[in-house]
């Protein structure tokens, strides 16, 4: 069961290395609670979201800390990470209203 949870990881990782829109990301990562937000499960592991976005050409925008950053896709659109929590947009300061990308 455990090398199943690392191999769908290993897999969303992969695909993120190639997301070139808050989009793709949120396709890769959905949940259950709408299409402006998804989780990574994965945050424990090795590889980071960060990481695969920035291999993807994204830009750091903003960052309290590697659990809390804003980051910019090559189109403009945006995602905020909160402890593997993805919300669509610049999400920075608490902000609990959706923002455009």
């Amino acid at each position: 069961m455990l090398d199943t949870f690392w191999a769908v990881i290993a897999e969303q990782l992969q695909e993120l290395r190639t997301a070139k829109t808050a989009d793709d990301v949120l396709r890769t990562l959905a949940t259950d609670h709408g299409p402006d937000r998804g989780f990574f499960a994965g945050s424990g592991g090795d590889e980071t979201v960060s990481d695969a976005l920035h291999t993807a050409g994204w830009q750091l925008v903003w960052a309290e800390s590697s659990l809390y950053y804003t980051m910019r896709a090559p189109d403009g659109s945006m995602i905020t990470y909160i402890e593997g929590d993805i919300l669509r947009g610049d999400r920075h300061g608490n902000n609990p209203a959706p923002t455009a990308d």
